[in-house]
């Protein structure tokens, strides 16, 4: 992402202007960098890249030496690792007095986890140069050790050693503030040294737990990698440049720093040489190479003014440094790193602003989504809320269940199986064959069944074929034979050609009986349609209110409702399918017609002539001819009987002249015939209506009776435990409240983030 680096001259012109000593790029580079740390005080570096300096570097390898020479003033020291916690330096030059304001800047709790980004101030502003070290080693006590008050170890606790610290290192900063007239505008954080081993005090995990506190920082893209190597070591021993290779593979974002030259065994100094000219192991913003007082010098009192002096004669003096070409000159002292460090630093905020405020607002606007998708954050009025969601649930169940215009709707759903459960009873009539067993004659279409039955041309609703009831299977044959036989067997006392209804109501309790598998199926489907929906709509209204309780209390209190009405619709369609053993009916004029329908229909089957199907196929003629051909000749011969019948004060039609045919023996089985197939269909389009009406009634519609009462009483929504007992049901999980509660503090960070931006253009 960072490619701001390879884009600035990594040889800059000497006479250029470059530094401290140009008002003018000065004036804008200290903008820039009190934007960054304006932006880090807020801690939105945690949620997004932003650019900055880290020092790395491997232990004992000049690293706070160097963080001293720049920000000029005087580190804790001490036996093994010193750096326990990062330390960010915050340099501005100023016409005002020197002063260093030292702030613990807080961003992870005891237990290492993200908490509230806080910036502590740790005593007063320091204006004595002398006094910053015993500060900064109070401030590490007090970031290593965050369960006692940061305060107390501003004037106590003095003798607590590292070994008695509760943290061996942290991610939280000792933020240092620095101002005057002779500090650089420069702003980076020295990072812990990186460790090869632990000492008899030290803990195994220090190792890998500085390595990943170093690679949090300099993995991000933003990120100017400061590389300490000591030239007192061998350079591939050094792990420091390893990791930084990993992370930086190209050298985009990498200055190398050369620390300890004076250190070089001698006859090696040609292979340090390589770095200063780029040769061995380039970088784009190039390697330096700087000189520090010993310790021994330090504690002698050498100003910093002394120690650049004394630097700047290391190399003009010493070989092979003060022979080094003049092009090169300017990789060493510190003073030509820290201006080139500012120089990096403010080009790359200035390129990265513009990608800043883009990634600021996309943060900002997924967070804001992020927090929107979140439950509703419990209500101050618990028994209001619950209430509430109780009344919507309610208001939408009773319009799911009157019917919506949707496809995916509970009458939509319902529908097919109704279609299907009408089909089914209709297959469960009589077969009846007008003729003996062995006769192979096919039954030809009653075409008053097949116009009135036809299904209404409704719109095609596919249903998975494990949810269509099986149609029962085709009804076996009733031989008018068998018909007679029954009806001879069970005659009694009765007159001659009288038989006792007893043999209808044989074969009406037949069919009748078939009734109830489909009727069940269809009670099934409708209850499995039901339950479903119902689970989604408590869902929907329910699901993410509290911890998950409410939810499971409620679908258990609309099954037991749903339930107590499926028990309901039970009960009336086993009444119906009571009803219907006693064949029985009042429309007598629909049963008479299909009677004469169906005793037609099978006497002309049974009509070898086939007189019947020409008698019911007739049509009056148009016209009289003197000389017919045959089937003219028949058709004018019925117009004269017709005729005739109507003269003599008759009114009859073709279809009734069958009844003149001479008397069948079979005429009897032929009245039963008509009678029971007639009955069937009076009884199977009453029954096909009333089933599916009763389960409406019953069970869909009556599903919405009494169910928000259900849950108000099954919730105990009323009494004077009502307000407790809202309050646990609104109560949101730990996971919600944490994610709430986390995405709220980076809104914070965010939107604070944002203001600053906002500043920089006023």
């Amino acid at each position: 992402m960072l490619t701001s680096s390879s884009s600035i001259d990594p040889n800059p012109s000497e006479d250029n202007g470059v530094g401290l000593s140009d008002s003018t790029l000065s004036q804008h580079r200290r903008k820039m960098l009190d934007l960054i740390n304006r932006l880090h005080t807020t801690g939105v570096q945690t949620d997004m890249d932003l650019p900055m300096i880290a020092v790395i570097g491997s232990q004992s390898a000049g690293k706070s030496s160097l963080i001293e020479s720049i920000s000029g003033i005087t580190l804790p020291r001490s036996t093994g690792t010193c750096t326990r916690c990062p330390t960010e330096c915050k340099l501005s030059r100023s016409e005002g007095a020197w002063k260093c304001i030292v702030k613990l800047h807080i961003t992870t709790s005891s237990t290492g986890q993200p908490c509230d980004v806080v910036n502590v101030p740790f005593g007063s502003p320091i204006t004595d140069k002398a006094d910053v070290e015993d500060r900064i080693r109070r401030a590490q006590r007090a970031i290593l050790n965050p369960n006692i008050n940061a305060q107390k170890f501003l004037h106590e606790l003095e003798d607590q050693t590292d070994e008695q610290a509760e943290l061996s290192f942290s991610k939280n900063c000792v933020s240092l503030e620095i101002s005057g007239k002779d500090v650089a505008d420069l702003s980076f954080v020295d990072l812990p040294g990186l460790i090869a081993s632990v000492g008899s005090a030290g803990k195994a995990g220090d190792i890998d737990l500085v390595k990943g506190l170093v690679t949090s920082y300099i993995r991000k893209p933003s990120c100017v990698i400061l590389l300490t190597v000591t030239c007192e070591t061998d350079f591939e021993n050094q792990g420091a440049h390893h990791l930084t290779k990993e992370y930086d593979p190209e050298g985009k974002r990498t200055v190398g720093v050369l620390t300890k030259p004076d250190r070089i065994p001698t006859g090696e100094e040609s292979t340090w040489l390589k770095f200063i000219r780029n040769e061995q192991e380039p970088l784009v913003n190039h390697w330096y190479c700087v000189k520090q007082p010993g310790s021994q010098t330090l504690k002698n009192g050498i100003s910093w003014a002394e120690a650049r002096k004394q630097e700047n004669d290391f190399f003009a003096l010493t070989q092979p440094w003060s022979t080094v070409e003049p092009q090169y000159q300017k990789f060493m002292r510190t003073s030509n790193l820290t201006e080139r460090l500012s120089t990096i630093l403010s080009e790359l905020i200035a390129k990265r602003l513009p990608e800043i405020h883009k990634e600021l607002y996309n943060i900002l606007h997924k967070t804001h989504d992020e927090m929107r998708k979140l439950p509703k954050a419990p209500s101050s009025d618990p028994v209001g809320e619950v209430w509430s969601v109780v009344g919507q649930f309610s208001s939408h169940l009773s319009r799911r269940l009157e019917g919506t215009p949707d496809e995916d709707g509970v009458l939509q759903s319902i529908r097919p199986h109704q279609v299907e459960f009408k089909r089914a009873v209709r297959a469960t009539a009589p077969n009846f064959i007008p003729w003996r067993k062995g006769d192979t004659r096919k039954l030809p279409v009653a075409e008053f069944l097949a116009n009135e039955e036809d299904e209404p041309q409704e719109p095609e609703v596919m249903v998975p074929s494990v949810l269509i009831p099986r149609s029962p299977m085709p009804q076996s044959e009733i031989y008018i034979e068998d018909v007679l036989n029954h009806a001879q067997r069970a005659r009694t006392r009765e007159l001659p050609d009288n038989y006792p209804f007893i043999v209808q109501q044989t074969y009406i309790k037949e069919f009748t009986e078939k009734w109830a598998i489909p009727s069940q199926i269809l009670f099934d489907k409708v209850y499995d349609i039901l339950k479903e929906d119902l689970r989604a709509l408590v869902e929907e209204h329910f699901e993410k209110m509290g911890r998950g309780g409410t939810l499971h209390s409620v679908l258990m209190i609309v099954n037991e409702h749903l339930d107590s009405a499926a028990k309901q619709a039970k009960e009336k369609i086993d009444w119906l399918l009571e009803l219907e053993k006693a064949p029985t009916t009042l429309n007598v004029h629909y049963y008479s017609n299909y009677k004469t329908k169906f005793l037609g229909y099978y006497k002309g089957c049974r009509d070898p002539g086939e007189l019947t199907t020409k008698l019911e196929n007739y049509r009056a003629p148009a016209t009289i001819h003197p000389n017919p051909i045959h089937g003219q000749a028949f058709q004018q011969a019925v117009h004269k009987a017709l005729a005739g019948l109507t003269e003599a004060g008759l009114s009859v039609q073709a279809s009734d002249l069958p009844r003149l045919l001479p008397v069948d023996p079979m005429e009897p089985a032929l009245e039963i015939m008509a009678g029971v197939r007639a009955y069937f269909q009076v009884a199977y389009k009453r029954f096909a209506d009333m089933i599916p009406l009763a389960i409406d009634y019953e069970i869909v519609r009556g599903l919405h009776k009494g169910m928000e009462q259900a849950l108000l009483d099954g919730l105990s929504l009323t009494g004077p435990d009502a307000h407790a007992r809202c309050q646990l049901m609104v109560q949101e999980p730990s996971t919600v409240a944490s994610r709430r509660i986390e995405l709220q503090k980076k809104l914070d960070r965010l939107q604070a983030a944002s203001l600053e931006l906002r500043k920089l253009f006023v």
